[in-house]
């Protein structure tokens, strides 16, 4: 596995589902920043058709949205709909993820923590997604808000040392000098 952070506001996205599954992944694209997400699903909930709002269509992906897409969501999507669009999106060589079948994604979503641009992300490789919420919950109490100012002061100081010409390897350095003397990671 490669963990990498995807631009979901730059990339085209398509979740296609139902229920509490559906619900939670649109919540998850939501926080991410996902700007052009189309969500589908036949007979949503009104909790899902609520936070999709105009973004939903009622009914399933044509062939051609799904050849549009860069990165696809299948989430309480019943079979044969499932195995039909993650095999459109494949060949059309979207990024396509299965909720909680590994044999047919392309990737799967870590446990992810949040402190304003700060993201930690806990994966297990899929293996076992429980675990992985389990110490993204610890490290929360490890990463409290004071990290999103943590950040932007750090950001500022980086910007102002790249502009003043330092390396890549010097600013690491500064950052990380910086860091030990705010005392901000443990030891």
């Amino acid at each position: 596995m490669l963990p990498i952070t995807l631009d979901l506001a730059r990339i085209r996205v398509i979740l296609a589902g139902e229920g509490a599954a559906a619900r939670r992944r649109l919540a998850l694209l939501d926080e991410a920043g996902a700007s052009a997400l189309e969500v589908y699903a036949r007979s949503p909930a009104p909790a899902l058709a609520e936070a999709a709002g105009p973004r939903l269509r009622r009914r399933l992906p044509r062939a051609a949205e799904i050849a549009r897409a860069q990165v696809v969501f299948l989430a309480g999507l019943p079979e044969p709909f499932a195995t039909k669009i993650a095999r459109l999106a494949s060949a059309a060589g979207a990024l396509v993820n299965v909720e909680d079948d590994r044999r047919r994604s392309h990737f799967h979503s870590p446990a992810i923590l949040r402190r304003g641009g700060l993201t930690v992300a806990v994966s297990t490789g899929g293996r076992c997604p429980g675990l992985a919420a389990l110490i993204r919950r610890d490290l929360e109490r490890h990463l409290g808000s004071e990290w999103v100012g943590r950040l932007d002061e750090i950001a500022a100081l980086r910007e102002g040392w790249r502009g003043a010409g330092a390396e890549p390897a010097t600013i690491r350095r500064w950052t990380a000098a910086w860091a030990e003397r705010q005392g901000w990671l443990c030891r």
